[in-house]
């Protein structure tokens, strides 16, 4: 192994360390409440289920399956959104503005892409759980549905990028009540209009090329076709927009930690 090589395993090594002692404290969090979080998590996707998924409407959708498999995996790519996005944001909001702790880790010696992806490790964690937990159920309830590494691959981005959403509005906000409206004018909004209980396809393409605006679009139609892949064709542009958005919200997070415009 020459120099060079060597030299980058080691940066590069420094770099997880750095990522592991910032999530830390996080996954420390999630350890000791554990059950609590697991009750929050699942609670949510699970109403969703009954309140669409059976109270609604029943019966094969228009591309061949039922209902409910139709919108389990848009509730799992909601699941991404609002647990990734609520844990990651409520943590670091309350550390930053409340106990001030977030201000003395951004001035030790690391490296403002691993804060990002540190802080973001929890939403990450905790969104996953409940996408799969509600895979879980779904097996049971939808035999259609299908677990491909896709799949995988789409929920596991899905959780970061909103996970790092969650950190950018944290970083941005000015108080708990700042918080509180980001949640109100963007989070809520996406939560309902982005695809998760119907097709967006069969909006008028006004709406269509708003809504394909937002990454929950993406997210809910990679999940769906990678878990459906007997019936739907899988977005691959839809992929490449929601790692435009990440890597987009990672380097704004970046910026702004590295110019302390926070």
């Amino acid at each position: 192994m020459t120099e060079t090589n060597v030299n980058g395993y080691r940066r590069y090594n420094g770099f997880l360390h750095q990522v592991y002692h910032v999530a830390w404290s996080d996954m420390m969090f999630l350890k000791h409440n554990f059950w609590n979080t697991l009750v929050m998590t699942i609670m949510s996707p699970l109403l969703y289920l009954i309140a669409f998924g059976y109270g609604l409407r029943t019966g094969t959708t228009d591309i061949g399956v039922s209902y409910v498999a139709f919108v389990i995996p848009g509730i799992m790519s909601l699941s991404s959104l609002s647990s990734s996005f609520a844990s990651t944001s409520t943590r670091l909001n309350v550390q930053r503005l409340y106990y001030k702790s977030f201000d003395e880790m951004v001035m030790c010696p690391l490296s403002m892409s691993a804060i990002v992806l540190g802080k973001s490790m929890l939403g990450l964690v905790r969104g996953m759980l409940g996408c799969f937990l509600m895979y879980a159920l779904g097996l049971f309830l939808a035999p259609d549905l299908q677990l491909t590494p896709l799949a995988v691959i789409c929920v596991i981005l899905s959780c970061m990028v909103f996970s790092m959403l969650g950190v950018l509005a944290a970083l941005l906000a000015k108080s708990h009540q700042s918080m509180a409206t980001f949640n109100s004018l963007i989070i809520l909004p996406m939560t309902f209009l982005c695809g998760t209980f119907f097709s967006v396809s069969s909006l008028d393409p006004i709406f269509q090329a708003v809504l394909y605006c937002l990454p929950l679009t993406h997210a809910s139609g990679c999940i769906r076709a990678a878990c459906l892949p007997q019936v739907l064709e899988f977005p691959w542009w839809s992929l490449v927009v929601l790692v435009v958005f990440g890597i987009i919200v990672f380097l704004i997070c970046r910026h702004l930690l590295k110019t302390r415009k926070i």
